[in-house]
Formats: C-alpha cells, structure tokens, sequence
C-alpha cells in the first residue's frame, strides 16, 4: 500500500511529505535506499549502533572518490567517475578533499584519489589539509585500504604530476594497497582519462560487490560507512560547459591602465545573454582562444607546409591551418612538444637538447612553441607536426563581476602577458587574444568554471579582508559588488598594490566611490615604485598589523588573489607574522592559528 493511501491516522506523515517519500523512492537504487534507511535510524537514534544490546549493524560499503582540483579538471574528471559508478551501482560518495573529515580516513576501504598539481609539485589549494594531515604523526594506520590515484599536471613544470605520486605514496606507507598503477595525465588529459576510469571502476567493482554480497539490503538492521554525505545520484549535465562552451559576444574591451604604464591591463565585458549561465562571485570563466593567424601563417611558411592540408585531430578530420589557429597549443613550451617534433622532423640538436632535462627546461623557459620553429626548422608533414602539438587548452580568468550587478554579462580583469625575446615580440596566448585581437561585438567561446573554496562568508555581517594586488582585484571587485547588490552590513577591507599611483590604479573611480558610501570601509594601497623604497601588499598588511589581527579575532575572512609564487608566500608569512606579533603566539601557535583559518574557511586564496 502507498504511503499516501494510507487511512488518517495511521502515518504520521502530512499527504504532502508522503508523496515527497514516495517520489524520492522511487529514484533510489536498493543501497541507496538502504543508506537512507541506515541514516535515518542513526540520526533517530543519535547513533550508528544499534540500540538495547541488539547486534551490531552491518556496513554498507561505500566508494569514495576524494578529489582537490585547482581549475576543475580534477573536480570533473572526479564527478565523471563518480557518475559512473553510481550507474554500475558501486555506490559512490563524492568529495572535495577541503570538505574531507580527515578523522573519518580510518574507517576508508576503497578510495579513488583524482588530483591536480599546482606549481612546481604543490598540493591545490584544497587538498592541502588531507595532503598535510597524512603526512602527520595523526594518520591512521590504513591495512586493508585499497586505493587508486589518478594525476593531473603539466608537463611544461618540473615536478610533473608530484601531488598524486606524494597522496599515493602516502597511502602506501600508511598500509594502503594500490588496486591499479597510478596514472598521471598532461593537459590534453581528455583523450586518455576514460581508460584511467574504466580500469578503475573495472578494479572497485568486484571489490565492493563481494564485500556487499553477503548483506540483505531489505534489511533494517543495514547503515552505510556513514560520511556525512549521500551517495551520488547521477545529475543532468549543464547545457554549457567546457566541453559544450557558449558562443558569448563581446560587448567590450577597455584600457584600464594609463598610457605610460608597464603594464596593459584590459577590462573586458562579455555577454551571457540566452546562455541560463549564472555564477557567484568567487568563480572563474573558462575562455577559449585562438592562436594569432599572423603567426600561424609565417610558421606554415617557415615549414613550407600548405595552409590546407588535410589532418586528423582527436578523430575528427579538418584542415592544418584552421586547426593551428583554433585547437592547438602553439605559445606555452613543453618538453613534449621538443621531442615529438625533433624525432619527426629529423633534428638532431633538439633530439641531444630532449635528452638533458635540466638543459631542455632552461631553454624552453622563455620560448613559445613559435621560438622552437623558428630556431630549429624542419621537414615533416602536416599530420606529424599537428601529432607533435598538445591541444589548446581554455584559460580561465577569475570573474571581475557580480551577476545581481551586471545581470546578463561578465566581466575580467586581463593583464596582457607581453615581452621582447629572440629578437622578436611575444604575446600570451588568451591574454595576447583578449587584449589585442577582439574587440567589440566579435565572438568568444566560454563557460563557468566554480570555485567553491573562494567565498564570500555565509552570513552577510562577517567582516572580510582582501589582498588583491594588480589583476588580483578582480574577485574583490566581484565581492564588494555582490555586498552593495544585497545590502550586507559585514564590514570590508581591501589591499591593492601595482607599480604606479597615476598609471595603475585599477578601479580607481568605483574603489573611492565604495569607500565614499561606506561599503568599503578600508583601502589600503602599495604602489611599489612611487618611491625609492619599493612597498608592497605585505608590507602594508605588516604595518596594519595590529588591526588585522583585530579584524580575525572578531571573525574576519582573509582572501588572496594574484601570483602564487612570490606576492602570495610573502602574504602568507605575513599573517604568520602578524598573529605572533599581535597574537603573542610562538611560530608554532601561529602557524596552527592561520591554518585554522584555512581549513574554517576563513583564510581562502586564489592564486595562479
């Protein structure tokens, strides 16, 4: 009998919550069903046990895929095993590892590891806490655990890949079993992905089966390895993404730096509208770009190769020209591309450079795939130079924007990447595309990339800090937007620096006016060459010392955004610094006091 058929009185359910149960029901799988049943007699009970000396439950086993992404390829590919495997009924549970209760690693037996490298062989950004804490004298013995690591990376860096070999080798030396090799996939990862999950879920399947096949699901006495979140149920995909970008117009693209600067940086307006994208502030847009004809063209001519010749690229037939403008990687140098295109093309200097690894990353650090040509022309044909190449891969630039001011459109802060070398000029590829090569009303494939962990706090009074030097402004410009579009009362200070008062003040009229209205209460500015002694966004954060640790103790956000290597290591040790000084802490204290912070959620960065 239905629920909602039931005579009154004999359910406590309104007819409404009835139908609610019986809809979801219907769409569970039988573990599902069970998990549920489980959670519902665990909260009911205040626990997992079963209650007046009755037998132990039996455990559902779960399969978790933890996952710490630093663009979302990780997150993607992650969310792409997952739905998998709920579709094999493998029961699967989805988590990014900033969410992970690392207590909870104890009680794990079969766990997917789907991981980036950021950097010269650093954790993202969320998997810094799970990555730390299974390093520590805290982490569990894990005998009996089977796991299997999946790496993202770049091989353009020197620690290709080093995340997923330090989270597997971790696992290892706890006990852990690796149930298949550990595979680590460049850039252009979304040709050779789907093996890595096929095998894994090949590998998990048996393994969860036969530690599932003894228990009756229809059993009440039945709880899942409880995680504190659903298994997955499969969702419907959006209908723009990065494999599915939006063909978005460009309304515009302005100048924002003076006209003596050192830098050119460009704000750019693009349009959402009919696309149903939406976003927060805090994320990213993903931008496909196209490399410059110009220089597509002198390398078709250096190669003595015809525009027109026909090629093969990920299956799909085309034309050389047209797919060195739009789908392959020409401006970012990796060692790949110098040891497919020496054995091609015959070259015995690049084939003896491909050998030295050291020597052949000091040579590619300045050059772009263009630079290699020009130095060391060949003979190849048309398809082995598009088999030499690396598809093009989206940029993404954190959105300058909040969709509750500008609605249908979305906005970027882009530094246009531009330098003199080999006797020749350089642009970046999305920033050379952006700054210099669309304009208004041209067209541009992009899609919504979230962040997460970049935030603006849950409740609208909480105070939030915000370092955002140069084009780092470009999250913070989105936050104070968003904080004025809904009336916040949480207070709000911001650091901005760059190299020059009256050249490089981004923002200069919407800043002053925010701090004129009171929304932005604080504005702290380090323009580094205004005087003989170059001050930077630390340097002021040092000398508000006082005020910063303040603003923590009464429950402030702490947000970076900008260059990872230098400005955002040196404001990290300023906090440090800062909550000794002021905190009265020893180094030790207040490096657990700012780690505190992150893994709160109240110290986030987004950093490139």
């Amino acid at each position: 009998m239905f629920l909602a058929q039931l005579p009154p009185g004999l359910s406590p359910l309104t007819t409404e919550q009835a139908q609610q149960l019986e809809e979801l029901m219907t769409k569970l799988t039988p573990v599902q069903k069970a998990w549920v049943s489980g959670y519902l007699a665990a909260s009911s009970q205040g626990t997992a046990s079963v209650a007046h000396g009755t037998a132990e439950p039996a455990q559902i086993a779960n399969f978790t895929i933890l996952y710490g992404s630093q663009t979302g390829n990780a997150k993607h590919l992650a969310e792409e095993l997952a739905e998998q495997a709920a579709s094999r009924g493998m029961n699967p549970v989805l988590v990014d590892m900033a969410d992970y209760k690392v207590n909870r690693l104890k009680t794990e037996k079969y766990v997917a590891i789907v991981v980036s490298t950021y950097g010269e062989g650093d954790p993202p950004e969320s998997a810094i806490k799970l990555y730390d804490y299974l390093a520590s004298k805290k982490a569990p013995k894990l005998e009996g655990c089977k796991v299997a690591v999946l790496g993202l990376g770049d091989t353009s860096y020197e620690f290709f890949g080093q995340t997923a070999i330090d989270f597997e080798d971790r696992f290892r030396n706890l006990g852990a079993d690796t149930l298949i090799e550990r595979v680590l996939l460049d850039v252009d990862y979304e040709d050779h992905a789907p093996g890595w999950i096929a095998g894994a879920l090949d590998a998990f399947e048996p393994e969860l089966k036969a530690a599932n096949e003894a228990i009756d699901v229809s059993d009440n006495n039945v709880v899942p390895m409880f995680h504190g979140l659903a298994p997955l149920a499969a969702s419907a995909p959006a209908k723009y993404s990065k494999k599915n970008p939006f063909p978005a117009e460009i309304n515009q693209v302005q100048k924002i730096t003076g006209r003596d600067s050192i830098k050119d940086i460009r704000h750019v307006e693009i349009s959402l509208e009919d696309s149903g994208l939406t976003y927060q502030p805090g994320d990213s847009l993903g931008v496909f770009f196209e490399n410059d004809a110009t220089e597509v063209d002198r390398i078709l001519a250096l190669l003595k190769l015809d525009a027109d010749s026909p090629i093969t690229l990920g299956g799909e037939s085309g034309v050389l020209r047209e797919a060195l403008i739009k789908d392959l990687e020409l401006t970012q140098s990796y060692p790949g591309f110098v040891d497919k295109y020496a054995q091609a093309a015959g070259i015995e200097a690049l084939k003896s450079l491909a050998e030295d690894k050291a020597a052949l990353r000091a040579y590619l650090e300045d050059r772009q795939i263009y630079d290699v040509i020009d130095e060391h022309p060949g003979t190849l044909d048309a398809q082995a130079l598009v088999d030499s190449l690396r598809k093009l891969q989206p940029r993404l630039y954190s959105i300058a924007s909040s969709q509750h001011e500008v609605d249908e459109e979305v906005h970027l802060t882009v530094g246009v990447v531009e330098y003199n070398a080999f006797e020749r000029a350089h642009l970046g590829g999305a920033s050379g595309h952006l700054g210099r090569r669309v304009g208004d009303g041209d067209s541009l494939r992009v899609y919504i990339e979230s962040n997460d962990n970049f935030r603006l706090p849950a409740q609208d009074e909480t105070p939030v800090i915000m370092i955002g030097p140069g084009t780092g402004i470009a999250p913070f410009r989105a936050f104070l937007q968003e904080r004025d579009a809904e009336g916040s009362g949480g207070e709000n200070w911001l650091f901005f620096g760059n190299p020059h008062f009256t050249q490089d003040f981004l923002y200069q009229v919407e800043l002053l006016a925010y701090l004129k209205s009171g929304l932005l209460n604080r504005l702290d500015v380090a323009f580094s060459r205004d005087q003989e002694q170059k001050v930077y966004v630390q340097d002021r954060l040092m000398e508000k010392g006082a005020d910063v640790f303040a603003w923590l103790e009464r429950g402030a956000h702490f947000y970076v955004c900008g260059d990872a290597n230098r400005m955002a290591k040196d404001v990290h040790q300023a906090l440090i610094d800062i909550v000794k000084e002021h905190g009265k802490r020893s180094t030790e204290e207040a490096e657990a006091y700012v780690e505190s912070l992150r893994e709160s959620r109240r110290y986030q960065r987004d950093v490139y």
